[in-house]
């Protein structure tokens, strides 16, 4: 039924061949790239996107090929952001099913400090994360996943607060069962809908968090690649080489705008609401 509902929607399709696109040259590039990403060239500085070369995309200032270095970055952005939005979901699901389950004084400690999270921007707080951690890459996977933990802590803790009363969570609680069993049995798969959603709107934050703190030097350190650094690396030379920052942009641009678009078409089919409004 859902498969049916996900040919009809436009909006999911095309975030689904967007993000495609990215998956498919993600593969690609553990098994061939144009040209080695960290490899300098010398001879080919700053050059321009030209087809005999074989520099499609141009080349930065130490020579090396753009589109290598974007096909790599891709799969360094999308693993962080994986990574960090799977760490904040588990972390804030955890907290935000026992709050609404449990209520009274857990409920009070566990959103106060998800409020604390809260409290602070999204950059911000990964930068804060990032200097007390350290600039290494994994670290950006904690920073960022800290960042996501009172969002999902929310999105969780709300949907458990509307189906906590439900005849099946009293009956099991009649029969016996643990507060365990009803959270992992009974109320988790009860709210996987607006996870799913979240989870795919917040991939799109994720690499616009990792992008920047990389920008930033933060992040992935050079010379390896992050759509991050090499926006970085090219606005130092956009003047006169402006591929070297429009490339690493616009592959930011439509990889955000894929998963959003995914995000949304899968909100319009999972979400009953919407689909009695149509």
């Amino acid at each position: 039924m859902e498969t049916r509902a996900l040919r009809k929607n436009s909006i999911a399709l095309t975030g689904l061949a967007i993000v495609g696109v990215y998956v498919a040259a993600i593969l690609l590039s553990f098994v061939w790239l144009p040209f080695d990403p960290v490899a300098m060239d010398t001879e080919h500085l700053l050059e321009g996107p030209s087809l005999a070369t074989g520099h499609l995309f141009g080349t930065d200032e130490f020579g090396r090929d753009i589109l290598s270095r974007i096909m790599k970055g891709a799969s360094v952005s999308l693993v962080i952001s994986l990574s960090a939005t799977a760490l904040g979901a588990v972390a804030g699901v955890l907290m935000g099913i026992w709050a609404g389950y449990l209520g009274g004084r857990w409920d009070q400690v566990l959103m106060r400090v998800a409020d604390v999270l809260f409290s602070f921007p999204s950059l911000l707080l990964a930068i804060f994360v990032m200097a007390i951690l350290g600039e290494k890459t994994y670290n950006v996977v904690f920073a960022i996943g800290i960042v996501y933990i009172p969002q999902f802590a929310r999105v969780s803790r709300g949907a458990v607060l509307t189906i906590k009363s439900s005849e099946f969570v009293r009956a099991a609680r009649s029969n016996g069962a643990s507060s365990g069993f009803i959270l992992f049995r009974h109320l988790l798969p009860n709210i996987l809908v607006p996870l799913i959603v979240q989870v795919s709107l917040s991939l799109s934050v994720a690499i616009l968090l990792e992008s920047s703190l990389s920008f930033l030097g933060l992040g992935v350190q050079p010379p390896y690649p992050s759509w991050g650094n090499m926006l970085s690396a090219g606005r130092k030379v956009m003047v006169i080489a402006p591929w070297t920052a429009v490339y690493p942009g616009l592959a930011i641009v439509f990889l955000v705008l894929g998963f959003n678009l995914l995000g949304d078409g899968l909100r319009d089919i999972l979400d009953p609401r919407l689909k009695n409004a149509r």
